[in-house]
């Protein structure tokens, strides 16, 4: 029985509850699935390693951040055949996020609103999982730890938490994203204008040396961005993580605006709007960017892909590895392996074409 049929079963009882909720039941399922070894029926994809920021991933298909805040389901997750598993966003300290209701579909745009505001237990409870996990102790895979800052924290004093938390997580990461990009938090993606994003990387560049000095280690950062972004704003970050050399940067995040889904249910409720509506935003980003930074730093492409071709058509924009949330709700864990296959048919097709 294939995962593709059992989702489809399992689609109509998830969608008939509030998304939240749904959210809630789905993953410690998916947890206890895995604990039982039923997961292991998943077939995997197969293997096409890529190298990027000096890491290797077995596939190029990771999952976003969000779907596991405190990374109390990396095991489960890890079990669907992702390239990578990045979890958070985690703050410094616990917080409860925005009220209820928080999150709403939009089944004919395949689209997810969110307004959580990183509702998370705080990174020292976020470490002790992450420790906990099988993936982790057994060097199992890619792990990406995604940082952001407190609600409360004055926007002034954001590079404190920022700091704080890379200082926390930096041990047990494979990489360590920087997300200044929720539209959830107030004030916070003020952290993408020039001055002060140029003010935040050198902090973060120059605790990363004294990390990887302490550790001997280099674990690599990378920035998320919105993709409400104009052109100048994407040439000020292209130039700000150049000059800093971050590592990766990726892009991108929910939008804040509505035109795709005008006129349907939730479509004016406050957050950031996912799934299929951001595809061709977030595209647009990846291609800005590509042609700001040619290849000195990768871009890891996230934004409504649903299907293998909008995998191809993201790493086609601009992107080295792709990422899922949105579609991963939608179409369930098949969706991995589709999008594995068709990046790696797509690479295989790119490297002969090359040799000819």
């Amino acid at each position: 029985m294939s995962d593709k049929f059992l989702y489809s079963l399992a689609r109509p009882f998830l969608f008939f509850m509030d998304a939240e909720s749904a959210h809630e039941i789905t993953l410690p399922g998916l947890k206890h699935a895995h604990n039982l070894g039923l997961t292991r029926l998943i077939p995997k994809p197969e293997n096409d390693p890529r190298s990027v920021m000096g890491i290797t991933f077995p596939n190029a298909v990771g999952l976003a951040a969000g779907l596991d805040k405190d990374g109390r389901y990396i095991d489960g997750l890890a079990s669907l055949g992702f390239g990578s598993i990045e979890i958070g966003t985690v703050t410094p300290r616990a917080q409860a996020g925005n009220p209820k209701p928080r999150m709403f579909r939009l089944p004919q745009a395949n689209a997810i609103i969110n307004r959580m505001g990183f509702n998370n237990g705080g990174v020292d409870a976020f470490v002790a999982n992450v420790q906990a996990s099988r993936f982790y102790q057994e060097k199992q895979g890619v792990l990406g730890l995604n940082i952001g800052k407190n609600a409360d924290t004055p926007i002034e004093k954001a590079a404190d938490d920022y700091l704080h938390c890379l200082q926390k997580v930096y041990p047990y990461a494979s990489y360590v994203t920087i997300n200044i990009s929720s539209p959830n938090t107030k004030n916070l993606r003020q952290l993408q204008g020039a001055s002060e994003l140029d003010a935040l990387l050198a902090q973060l560049k120059e605790a990363q040396g004294r990390l990887s000095d302490q550790h001997k280690r280099y674990v690599p950062i990378a920035l998320k961005i919105a993709p409400d972004l104009d052109s100048e704003q994407i040439k000020n970050i292209a130039d700000s993580l150049l000059r800093h050399k971050i590592d990766g940067v990726i892009a991108t995040n929910t939008t804040i605006t509505r035109d795709a889904v005008k006129g349907l249910q939730y479509a004016e409720e406050a957050g950031g709007l996912s799934g299929e509506p951001v595809f061709e935003l977030s595209n647009r980003v990846i291609r800005a960017l590509k042609a700001e930074l040619g290849d000195a730093l990768p871009i890891i492409g996230v934004g409504g892909i649903f299907k293998g071709a909008d995998a191809v058509a993201k790493v086609q924009a601009g992107a080295s590895l792709v990422q899922l949330y949105s579609g991963l709700i939608y179409r369930g864990p098949a969706l991995v392996r589709e999008c594995a296959a068709a990046l790696r048919k797509s690479h295989s097709s790119l490297h002969s074409q090359i040799k000819q």
